[in-house]
């Protein structure tokens, strides 16, 4: 697209990954995007793309590759994750024991969740909470999080509220195999999050398998497009693509004010 290399300014932004890298250019996924003014806005409005899928589906994967592909100068990456409650004492028991179910909307904070997806389709600056796996909290540094060219959003439950659908200009559904989607939780959870097996056996079992047959398999029909096998298929990566670079040239997005 002829765009020049940019130099990038610092971030405080710890908990991410600041930039990936392509055979192209440097994409910055953190920090204040250089054509920001000082009080955290610019001019135009996002490209929101809303990527959805069951538990360890491949949703992070697919979105980092469209992000590659995309080879635009500043995209963010934001996941549901960081929108979970903050458990009451009561609750903090449960989850010890695996018995608190986390793949139900009443969940996560969709409030706190519209609201920052909202602000950042505006090209504002908005601060996210940094979500504990191991003590069910948020920690008490929040992470600030600039708007940019594109906002990738990803979470089991993207679909499931009204107000944050009209928030999407594109919904993705990423559709894995049900075993693969086990197995990938299995090392996901034991490897990353400190669990044991029988922990996240009983919980796929008791809470992660029905909540994919109640609440996320049947927003599948919300979806614009279906990405089987999730980031393996690059056939959709690249139609997905395709359709971005349109919206971002009739927005005058690719190229920064």
């Amino acid at each position: 697209t002829g765009l020049s290399p940019r130099k990038r300014t610092t971030s405080q932004c710890k908990s991410e990954p600041p930039l990936l890298r392509t055979s192209k250019r440097t994409i910055y996924t953190a920090g204040r995007p250089p054509w920001y003014n000082e009080h955290g806005a610019q001019s135009k409005e996002a490209f929101v793309i809303g990527l959805c899928g069951g538990s360890a589906s491949g949703k992070t994967t697919v979105a980092r590759k469209i992000i590659e592909a995309l080879d635009v100068p500043w995209v963010v990456l934001l996941s549901m994750d960081s929108f979970y409650k903050v458990l009451t004492p009561d609750q903090q028991t449960l989850a010890a024991s695996n018995d608190y179910n986390f793949d139900h909307p009443d969940a996560f904070d969709f409030d706190l969740l519209t609201h920052t997806v909202r602000k950042l389709k505006q090209g504002k600056s908005v601060k996210i909470p940094v979500y504990d796996f191991t003590t069910h909290g948020r920690q008490k540094e929040w992470k600030t999080v600039y708007g940019a060219s594109v906002i990738i959003f990803e979470g089991i439950m993207a679909f499931a509220d009204k107000k944050l659908l009209q928030l999407l200009d594109m919904k993705i559904f990423v559709d894995t195999d049900s075993d693969i989607r086990l197995v990938r939780r299995l090392r996901r959870d034991i490897t990353d999050r400190g669990r044991d097996i029988e922990g996240v056996i009983k919980q796929y079992n008791k809470f992660v398998k029905p909540a994919f047959e109640q609440y996320i398999e049947p927003t599948m029909r919300l979806a614009d497009i279906v990405v089987p096998r999730g980031g393996c298929n690059m056939v959709a990566i690249d139609l997905i693509v395709q359709h971005v670079h349109s919206q971002l040239e009739e927005r005058e997005l690719s190229q920064p004010p």
